[in-house]
């Protein structure tokens, strides 16, 4: 069984508003992201960690697009990565694999939910990823340019990251009991020596994160 965990508990505090509930497209972006999971085949359930005292407001999401999948929705923590553990805490015994999301994410295919899964399930995790294609400088003073980075090695994650289930929950559990705070899932499993797998995200799979990333989203939504 494939489950997903769609994390929207966080405070949004770049753009001064609940991002995951703005409207690009005619939608919250919630209900895109929700969309894409709802629909994909690869995956059975979904979990929905969201701030407390706002589930009703996800409850209503949910029959308005009118969401059919299984889903629950549980309280998120104080980091990112409580919200997980949380998540990870309320998925049904039988799940074996299970894919990340941000809830500000709204553009993931199911194609790639697919592949993080089918990777996830051969390495025992798996991350979406692009490789950079800027120039890369490191600055040491936030003034001037310290070196060049090789790109060549260098690539971003978003999400989903997805994971067998014993394995991330083990990797959480260690850096919980470290005190360690990731905001990166797959940062646990590096502290656990866990491989990752990186999936090639071939189309454009951006997270809200300030106004400017906006219209972008949206004209990718429309089309």
């Amino acid at each position: 069984m494939n489950s997903s965990i769609i994390v929207a508990a966080g405070k949004s505090t770049r753009l001064g508003q609940d991002k995951v509930f703005l409207e690009l497209a005619g939608k919250p972006v919630i209900a895109h992201t929700w969309q894409r999971f709802n629909d994909a085949k690869c995956i059975d359930e979904i979990i929905l960690v969201v701030a407390d005292g706002r589930q009703k407001e996800f409850q209503q999401v949910a029959m308005k697009f009118n969401f059919k999948k299984s889903f629950r929705i549980v309280i998120g923590g104080v980091e990112r990565q409580d919200s997980v553990w949380n998540g990870l805490e309320a998925l049904s015994f039988k799940t074996e694999i299970v894919a990340i999301q941000d809830a500000a994410r709204p553009c993931t295919t199911e194609e790639l939910i697919a592949a993080t899964i089918s990777a996830a399930r051969e390495t025992g995790a798996a991350v979406a990823a692009q490789q950079i294609t800027d120039t890369i400088k490191e600055t040491v003073d936030g003034k001037t340019i310290s070196r060049t980075l090789d790109r060549s090695k260098l690539w971003s994650v978003q999400t989903p990251q997805t994971f067998r289930v014993e394995i991330i929950r083990r990797a959480i559990a260690e850096a919980r009991k470290r005190n360690l705070v990731f905001t990166d899932d797959t940062a646990a499993c590096e502290l656990i020596g866990q491989p990752v797998q990186l999936v090639q995200s071939t189309t454009p799979n951006p997270k809200v994160t300030v106004s400017a990333d906006l219209s972008f989203i949206e004209t990718l939504l429309k089309s």
